[in-house]
């Protein structure tokens, strides 16, 4: 048995909304199985013994910084202080012990730090063995991220960064935390914080300082990613990163090209494959909102514009095709804007994109398997004239909606990619991947997780040119709760090591908390959100930050945000847009622009350097 205690206050937990948990396994694999909340603990049960790590949803936001302290006094900030003094008394305790049995000069601690809130976010554990005893959620969490810190700060090549920088005193401070937490998990701090058989084993203080070195570990995480970020933007940008990798290879020279243009490249020092042009920002645009703001925008922000065709728009009754919204915004950006077209995904068989007459198909896959082909060959003899790039499946390996098996998926994505190969030859052809971290797996056995679901393609002769990735956050779905930066760019760099080009075609979150968030039914998807609830300059921050990572990374081709204008009845996500439901821009829109601008300029986005983007 795998098991988690998880405390409130100084006492095991009474009662958990255990939300967004899944299990993982090596190299981040969803693992199935059944996970509960029962007496104080996460229970998981597991299908096999191998060791395996829980992810979930854990409140880091102002009603769990109260819960960081014990309450003694009513007055937060006074428990508070009297909390950390307590903490640099045990430190200078221990110091002295160790200098009386050393017979050297201790060093002097630095004062814990103060914690700011850091949201409502999904995280994991390291992988951990099946014992009889429960682990400690909060130190489990917490030496996850110092590990993954630790990873990074190697894989990223920032291990020179000198210990007084920044961003090495946070973690620091995270290290020495956990340190405490660990020596207090039998003894607590000071007399009478003694752990007991109630908490099976675990003092109260131990979790608290647990807490606080996973605070820590993500603040610094996360500046982590922003600073490798701000590194590599401008060589990225210029070229530099793709001319020194070419530079690297055996016999290399900065003058490789294929068929008269520069080439990917891999490097034995980089994940991923290295693009030799910089990447492009766009926006996903939904056909029905035509209207000159929306225009103005597009062309201010875009330097690419990608066309959903949701099946459900497309072909609302079948065999009658509804052409003109499509057409009005294709040829707007062709002949009027001068820019580029993304098609699709032109099949995506999620309840929003699938037409209700195909439902009828659902259990008969030979008919289905037809009706896909005829619908992605009308689309493409349709647009082939003006899309150079078509993003043709979506989300085949979550399998939640259609139960297709294995072979089925594989023979769905092998049609429609031979439909383009033959129709449109000389475009570039991509799939996409829906929910990357995997969550639906340890539920849904039928289904594939993403890398794997990926990594099958290229096994089976699938010729795709790059893969595409959703990354939507903030809405009460599946696959879509909160994540922090350095998660995320975490969660790239595993995509890189499938060695072809990612394009990430839908990245976003919402200007506001979505209604249905409140809804009962939905409580146990309740997204969370990062650092403070969601608001027009929430997301704008976020975007700053997102976008930035995404477009350092060599092998991120381009970035799109995922919907253009607020619909009244949005087929994405509420409140998601760059333009409100008023018509009014948001502050992201500025945020783009001056991405753009940073982009052509080959130097990192205002805010990102300084970290002014975390609001902290």
């Amino acid at each position: 048995m795998l098991s988690f205690l998880v405390f409130d206050g100084d006492l095991p937990a009474g009662s958990l909304q255990v939300r967004h948990a899944h299990l993982v396994g090596p190299d981040n694999v969803p693992v199935a199985g059944e996970i509960r909340f029962e007496a104080g603990k996460i229970c998981c049960t597991k299908s096999s013994p191998e060791a395996a790590g829980l992810a979930l949803q854990i409140g880091l936001d102002k009603d769990a910084l109260l819960k960081l302290v014990p309450s003694r006094s009513g007055d937060e900030a006074l428990d508070e202080k009297a909390f950390r003094e307590k903490i640099r008394v045990e430190r200078a305790r221990r110091a002295q012990a160790r200098e009386a049995a050393q017979s050297g000069v201790a060093e002097s601690d630095p004062s814990p730090a103060r914690l700011s809130p850091l949201g409502v976010l999904t995280l994991q554990t390291c992988l951990l063995p099946e014992r009889p005893e429960p682990y400690l959620l909060s130190l489990e969490l917490a030496r996850h991220r110092l590990m993954l810190f630790l990873y990074k700060l190697e894989d990223w090549q920032l291990f020179d960064l000198p210990r007084d920088h920044a961003v090495m005193t946070l973690f620091e401070q995270a290290r020495m935390t956990f340190t405490d937490a660990l020596v207090a998990q039998r003894h607590g701090l000071g007399e009478g914080s003694e752990a007991g058989a109630a908490t099976a084993g675990y003092s109260p203080d131990a979790n608290r300082l647990a807490l606080r070195a996973l605070w820590l570990g993500i603040e610094a995480g996360e500046r982590l990613a922003l600073l490798n970020a701000s590194r590599e933007f401008g060589p990225r940008m210029s070229g530099d990163i793709h001319r020194k990798a070419i530079e690297d290879q055996p016999g290399g020279s900065a003058e490789r090209t294929v068929r008269g243009n520069a080439a990917a490249v891999l490097s034995p020092n980089r994940v991923g494959v290295i693009l030799p042009v910089r990447p492009v920002l766009g926006c996903a645009i939904s056909s029905s909102a035509f209207f000159d703001r929306a225009q103005d925008v597009a062309s201010r922000c875009c330097e690419f514009v990608s066309i959903p065709m949701r099946w459900s728009e497309m072909e609302p009754t079948e065999g009658k095709y509804l052409f003109q919204n499509t057409d009005q915004w294709i040829e707007w950006a062709v002949r009027k804007a001068k820019l580029p077209v993304v098609g699709g995904p032109v099949i995506d068989l999620r309840p929003s994109a699938v037409p209700d007459w195909l439902y009828i198909w659902e259990n008969d896959y030979e008919t289905l398997r037809e009706l896909i082909y005829e619908h992605v060959k009308n689309i493409v003899t349709r647009y082939r004239r003006t899309i150079a790039r078509w993003t043709i499946v979506s989300g085949l390996h979550a399998n939640s909606n259609f139960q297709l098996s294995f072979d089925q998926m594989m023979d769905l994505t092998r049609i429609c990619v031979m439909v383009v190969r033959k129709l449109h030859p000389t475009a570039k052809v991509q799939v996409e991947i829906t929910q990357p971290w995997g969550e639906y797996y340890t539920a849904n056995r039928r289904s594939l997780p993403p890398l794997l679901y990926a990594e099958m393609l290229t096994q089976a002769g699938i010729m795709i040119d790059s893969f595409a990735v959703r990354v939507q956050m903030g809405q009460p779905e599946h696959g879509q709760s909160s994540r922090d930066l350095m998660e995320l760019s975490a969660m790239l760099d595993r995509c890189a090591m499938l060695d072809k080009p990612i394009a990430i075609t839908a990245v976003g979150v919402p200007s506001g908390t979505p209604e249905a968030v409140g809804h009962p039914e939905l409580a146990d998807l309740n997204p969370g959100f990062w650092r403070r609830p969601w608001s027009e300059q929430q997301q704008a921050d976020w975007a700053s930050a997102v976008l930035t990572i995404a477009l350092s990374k060599p092998f991120v081709q381009s970035v799109c945000w995922q919907e253009l204008y607020d619909l009244p009845q949005p087929a994405e996500m509420p409140r998601g847009g760059l333009i409100g439901v008023s018509g009014n821009e948001k502050g992201i829109v500025d945020r783009l622009c001056k991405i753009r601008d940073a982009i052509n300029a080959a130097q990192p986005p205002p805010g990102v350097a300084d970290f002014s983007v975390l609001g902290s």
